[in-house]
């Protein structure tokens, strides 16, 4: 085996990986948790299965607790190396991204759907809904944020 990548093994007692991955899993579990606190009805159960294995959006962000996690773990374990810089500019692109664009565009995506549909049911065009992207509101952020933190603390000290 290559001494430069090292045995698997070496990867799932990493921290950075760990906080990562719990991160990201911890925030999606919540999610779809959430989803079933509101279910109603069976359609609703795998509802909240999409939201934990693939939908984006909604409390807590899991893009802000894995990109801090990840910034957290890497901290804790190499100081303010380069690596530390690089993972803090990378986390703070995401959260941008996830409070700015991808926010914007799944508002526009709804209101191009509405009115889309308004449009059909007057018999004035045929429409097909575009793809609504959920982004972040400020407090999902920072619950997921918080949350990767922890998670960053828990694996590492």
């Amino acid at each position: 085996m290559n001494s430069l990548i090292g045995s698997p093994s070496k990867l799932f007692s990493n921290p950075i990986f760990l906080s990562a991955f719990f991160s990201l899993a911890g925030a999606q579990l919540i999610k779809a948790l959430i989803a079933l606190t509101k279910a109603r009805k069976e359609e609703d159960f795998r509802e909240a299965m999409i939201i934990f294995f693939w939908r984006t959006g909604g409390m807590p962000s899991s893009h802000s607790a894995t990109a801090l996690a990840i910034s957290t773990a890497t901290l804790l374990t190499e100081g303010y190396s380069n690596l530390f810089i690089l993972s803090l500019f990378l986390a703070l692109i995401v959260i941008r991204d996830a409070l700015g664009v991808r926010r914007s565009s799944g508002l526009q995506s709804q209101a191009l759907n509405k009115l889309g549909s308004s449009l059909e049911e007057k018999s004035i065009l045929d429409y097909e809904p575009v793809k609504e992207v959920h982004g972040h509101n400020i407090a999902e952020v920072l619950v997921g944020a918080a949350l990767g933190i922890a998670i960053a603390i828990i694996f590492c000290i």
